[in-house]
């Protein structure tokens, strides 16, 4: 049994699908009441782990439990208090929003479905669109649907997968602001995202590459323990600079942002020289802190390296 405060706990997790490993002995533990942001490429076993947390695949080795419930037998516990939004908008296009959000209270085994459903969208600011088919909305508008259709029945557990892909900014930001009002009342929310400026948005992260937890902790913990030394280059040549530098021993991550390239290396002597060596030529080298985006591209380069 977890501690209380503990909304998830995995020890070990590993699942394969036709000889093939993709999640790879993962661990982690996520607080009640906070945002955990969690990262990692397509195929990275991000989606495997959610639906082991959530009760709806079973580990081949590990534990864990979720919301105080064992993720292995007390799987339909979970569910119960569980709202899980998939990468696939899943409810019925030719159903408004209303019959929709009445449909699923009624799935809920609510008291009162059109009560419960108007409640969902009015926080969700769908009212005027209420009598709409969903299959007639934008991505950001079935998002929106989406969200209200998972906080319908109270869950104490909110996950998200890629709620975001396919939206455009306003809408993003609109959502982010409505998932940091529900923590703020208490629910905890387990998002994964490919979105930088999301991740920040999080209270922790944790990033996952072949299915195996990388990195996690705050934004601040995971760009200190990377130990990561940055420079922002600006000026001609970029391209050929950039290819000669990612051949260099000593430079660990070389990456394009708009007109500069990120230059990163683990040893901030050997880094520093590298610098004063390009000094005076067509670039100038400015010292930077790390940013998440550094640190995330640098440990892909890694692994990337360990593919090969």
């Amino acid at each position: 049994m977890s501690a209380p405060n503990i909304a998830i706990v995995a020890e070990g997790l590993t699942k394969s699908f036709n000889g093939r490993k993709v999640v790879d002995n993962l661990s982690m533990r996520v607080e009640r009441g906070r945002i955990h942001g969690f990262l990692g490429p397509n195929g990275s076993g991000k989606t495997t782990t959610i639906r082991m947390i959530c009760g709806l695949l079973t580990p081949d080795s590990g534990h864990g439990s979720c919301l105080g419930y064992d993720i292995r037998t007390q799987q339909n516990a979970i569910k119960r208090k569980v709202g899980y939004m998939t990468q696939r908008f899943s409810l019925y296009a030719d159903l408004s929003i209303r019959e929709n959000l009445e449909f699923v209270a009624r799935i809920y085994g609510l008291d009162a479905p059109a009560a419960a459903a108007d409640a969902a969208i009015s926080r969700c600011g769908l009212s005027g669109r209420a009598e709409q088919l969903a299959g007639e909305l934008s991505g950001g508008w079935k998002q929106r649907l989406a969200l209200a259709a998972c906080i319908l029945p109270a869950p104490e557990l909110l996950l998200l997968d890629e709620p975001t892909a396919g939206v455009d900014p306003k809408a993003r930001r609109d959502f982010w602001d409505e998932i940091h009002r529900l923590a703020g009342e208490g629910l905890t929310v387990l998002v994964s995202t490919h979105y930088m400026d999301e991740a920040e948005r999080c209270h922790e992260i944790a990033y996952i590459a072949d299915g195996r937890l990388l990195a996690q902790g705050t934004t601040a913990e995971i760009i200190a323990r990377s130990g990561l030394s940055t420079y922002v280059v600006t000026g001609e040549g970029l391209g050929a600079l950039a290819a000669r530098l990612r051949a260099t021993e000593g430079v660990d991550m070389v990456a394009p942002f708009g007109m500069a390239l990120h230059v990163a290396g683990r040893d901030a002597e050997r880094l520093a020289e590298i610098a004063r060596g390009c000094a005076g030529g067509a670039q100038s080298w400015v010292r930077d802190e790390p940013s998440l985006e550094d640190v995330f591209i640098d440990l892909m380069t890694h692994v990337e390296k360990g593919r090969r």
